[in-house]
C-alpha cells in the first residue's frame, strides 16, 4: 500500500505544501525552484500515492487507504498530469522568452509588446489583445494591439486618446484598480446604450468575453492589459492569473522604455 514513506523528503515537503493550499508558484518560491519543477514532482507524487486530486492527496497524507482504481483510470490520470506538465513548460518558456526580449530591447516597445501579446493570446486562448496606456481621468490610448479585427482597429486609430465611461470594463478597472472579468459584453446594460467604446468592442471587434487587468507601477496606474474572446467563453481564474503575469512584464517594459527615453534629456 502506498504511503508517505514512499516519497523522498523533497516530495513529501511539496506534497504537504500543495495539499494544504500552497500554489505551484508559492512552493517554487519557497524552495527556489521553477514552477514546472514543482509540477514534475507532483506528477511523481500522484503516481506514487495513487491519487488524482488535491483532496485525495490530503486524505492519503493523513494515512487513509486509497480507493481501488482501474488501469484505464490510472492511464487517464497520467495523461492529464502529462498535459498539465506540457502546459506548465510552455508557460515557463514563454515567460523566459519575454524576459529575454525585454532585457535585449533597450526600451524598444515595438519589439517587446508584440511578443508579450502573442504569447498571452496563445496561452490564454484569446482572439485578440490590446495594451491601453492610461492618460488620467479614465482616458486611455490603445498603444499596442494584436489580432484585432480591422474595423475595431480603425475605430481606435481614429479615436486616439478617448474617455472610457464609468460603466465600461476600462472605467470599472480604473475605479477599482482590480481585474475586471466580463462574461459577455453584450449581456450588460451598457451594451443597450449608445456607449461608443462598448459598441466598438462588441460590434466592431466582435468581442464577447473580456478581461481587463490593471497595469500598476507601485500605486500608479500606467495602463490596462486586455484580452478578448469572440465567443462567450469566460476566462477562468487560472487564465486570468496567467494574463496578469504578462501584464506585469508589460509594466516592466513600459517603465524601462520611459527610463531609456529620459536618458538623452538628462544628458542634454
Amino acid at each position: 500500500m502506498p504511503a508517505q514513506s514512499d516519497l523522498s523528503p523533497r516530495e513529501l515537503e511539496i506534497a504537504q505544501s500543495y495539499a494544504t493550499g500552497s500554489t505551484y508558484q508559492e512552493i517554487a518560491g519557497t524552495l527556489c525552484i521553477a514552477p514546472s519543477t514543482v509540477r514534475t514532482h507532483l506528477a511523481t507524487i500522484y503516481r506514487k500515492m495513487e491519487v488524482s486530486s488535491k483532496l485525495e492527496l490530503m486524505t492519503r497524507l493523513k494515512g487513509d487507504s486509497p480507493q481501488p482504481r482501474s488501469q484505464s483510470e490510472l492511464n487517464s490520470v497520467i495523461s492529464e498530469l502529462a498535459l498539465s506538465l506540457e502546459e506548465a513548460i510552455s508557460r515557463e518558456k514563454a515567460l523566459s522568452e519575454v524576459l529575454r526580449i525585454i532585457s535585449a530591447s533597450q526600451g524598444n516597445m515595438g519589439l517587446v509588446m508584440p511578443s508579450i501579446l502573442n504569447h498571452t493570446l496563445e496561452l490564454c486562448e484569446a482572439e485578440f489583445g490590446i495594451l491601453f496606456e492610461y492618460r488620467q481621468n479614465r482616458r486611455f490610448c490603445a498603444s499596442f494591439t494584436k489580432g484585432i479585427p480591422e474595423p475595431f482597429q480603425r475605430w481606435l486609430d481614429e479615436s486616439g486618446e478617448f474617455s472610457a465611461s464609468a460603466q465600461t470594463g476600462l472605467g470599472r478597472m480604473d475605479a477599482q484598480r482590480e481585474v475586471v472579468n466580463i462574461i459577455d459584453v453584450k449581456s450588460e446594460y451598457i451594451y443597450r446604450t449608445d456607449d461608443p467604446l462598448r459598441y466598438a468592442t462588441a460590434d466592431l471587434g466582435g468581442a464577447r468575453s473580456f478581461v481587463a487587468i490593471p497595469m500598476l507601477a507601485a500605486d500608479r496606474l500606467v495602463g490596462a492589459f486586455t484580452i478578448y474572446r469572440q465567443t462567450v467563453r469566460p476566462f477562468t481564474a487560472d487564465t486570468t492569473r496567467l494574463a496578469q503575469m504578462f501584464a506585469d512584464q508589460s509594466v516592466i517594459a513600459l517603465e524601462n522604455a520611459r527610463l531609456m527615453s529620459a536618458v538623452p534629456e538628462v544628458k542634454r
